[in-house]
């Protein structure tokens, strides 16, 4: 084997290596995404509780979010930073910038699993949980937190694999998990009677299967930059680095958790069956925006690498290609669930009245994410070249700055459709937003690297 693997990033031909980074982590999250689909599938099916126990488990949705947003502090902000030390020829702080997001990590997951699990009901009812959902929501919380150190180091190690140029690696991390996941949801939902607390057990055990992949692989000889003991004293400079880039794919991540904190907790006043239908349609958004980033985990170390290195050609190139895949392949299958909310809707139940409001508010909801695609490709863009500052403004822009007063203002004049709206407007302004900063800042950066 090469003992520098990842020097392929700048020199193979880019539209090849961009795809061929991509196309395993868009599969394995593709099948990740398979995953959480078929566990509400499950979940909504379960004879007699199917819609309340979907509400409940949806309630979770924005904590488990919330937990796993802190794994994006290490794999969003330190393994584009070691992509750029690799390009440098600097191994050393690289494997410092592992060593370092791996303590990071098992820290988050000390903390606050404890933390949330003490204050569990409190925040349930903050999220949306209803009398009626409040069980089955606490049922699915509590297990799963068991495995948020596993979640952590799964999610969070797993880009420093593609940083090296490795990307099939990276993928079977994510398949093992997944698909180990979709084989044990029947089996403890259904065959072992345990309802919500099965679909926990599943989720946690296949998650520590991915955990020990990753690990297996970053401590073997296969690895160009091992996880290495004499890395893992905390340093100061490397934890700032890494918090510092970091905080702009957490802030993306974890104000998803904010949104739904904001809508679940104002559709419940509308009926839990709103509550449903949100968890419905945030599944189905994320056909989208899940195979976006994994294209994202494909291409960021390419960018990060060859700016790092120098090369002007090969990022404005790169940029190219990733703009035109991301934003074609969100439009087409956006405008599809916009024009057939029905066939989506019908995939996840066989209530004909959740079915119904599914039908409804979903052009609505999702009208704004037609274009959002520009947005992916310049946030992502802008992490993979390290402009810390206008990534978390971007990241703010969307649901802190738009979403959330809007979430909380329209419903005022429009009733529960002003509560979708919000999401529409704040996607479609946030995605304008973004390609017009890009623009004016990309010449810039181009035009301040050192070659």
């Amino acid at each position: 084997m090469e003992k520098h693997y990842e020097e392929r990033l700048g020199t193979d031909r880019l539209l090849p290596l961009v795809f061929r980074m991509a196309l395993p982590a868009i599969a394995a999250q593709l099948v990740n995404l398979l995953y959480n689909i078929v566990d509400r599938i499950y979940i909504g099916h379960i004879p007699g509780i199917g819609t309340d126990a979907l509400a409940g488990v949806g309630v979770t949705t924005s904590i488990v979010i919330l937990l796993s947003s802190f794994s994006s502090i290490v794999g969003g902000g330190g393994a584009p930073i070691a992509s750029m030390a690799l390009g440098q020829g600097d191994r050393e702080r690289a494997g410092k910038i592992l060593g370092n997001g791996f303590v990071l990590l098992v820290l988050f997951a000390l903390v606050l699993s404890p933390l949330v699990y003490l204050f569990m009901e409190p925040i349930l009812l903050l999220t949306g949980a209803s009398e009626n959902t409040l069980p089955y929501a606490e049922a699915y919380l509590s297990i799963y937190l068991l495995g948020t150190v596993f979640v952590n180091i799964a999610t969070g190690l797993n880009p420093f694999i593609n940083s090296q140029g490795r990307p099939g690696i990276a993928m079977w991390s994510v398949l093992l998990g997944a698909i180990l996941n979709i084989v044990l949801d029947p089996l403890f939902i259904f065959a072992f009677d345990m309802g919500v607390k099965g679909a926990a057990i599943a989720t946690v055990i296949s998650q520590a299967t991915s955990a020990i992949w990753v690990l297996r692989f970053l401590t073997s000889s296969s690895a160009t930059l091992p996880l290495e003991k004499r890395f893992m004293r905390l340093q100061k400079r490397v934890v700032a680095a890494v918090v510092a880039l970091g905080v702009s794919p957490f802030i993306m991540a974890c104000t998803e958790s904010l949104v739904g904190f904001v809508l679940n907790g104002s559709l419940k006043h509308f009926g839990d069956i709103y509550v449903s239908a949100l968890a419905i349609m945030q599944s189905a958004m994320q056909f989208a925006s899940v195979p976006l980033v994994g294209f994202a985990q494909g291409f960021v170390p390419i960018v990060s690498y060859n700016y790092g290195h120098g090369n002007r050609d090969r990022v404005r190139e790169c940029f190219k290609i990733v703009v035109t895949a991301m934003f074609s392949f969100n439009f087409v299958l956006i405008l599809l669930m916009i024009l057939f909310p029905h066939v989506v809707a019908s995939i996840f139940t066989n209530d004909a009245t959740l079915i119904d409001t599914v039908s409804h508010v979903m052009p609505l909801f999702l009208s704004g994410m037609i274009i959002f695609g520009l947005q992916r490709a310049c946030q992502n863009m802008f992490v993979a070249l390290g402009q810390a500052k206008i990534s978390i403004f971007i990241a703010l822009l969307r649901k802190v700055i738009l979403l959330v007063p809007l979430a909380l203002l329209l419903p005022r004049f429009w009733g529960v459709e002003g509560i979708f709206a919000a999401e529409a407007l704040s996607d479609g302004i946030a995605a304008v937003c973004c390609t017009a900063l890009f623009a004016w800042h990309f010449p810039r950066i181009l035009a301040r690297m050192k070659g």
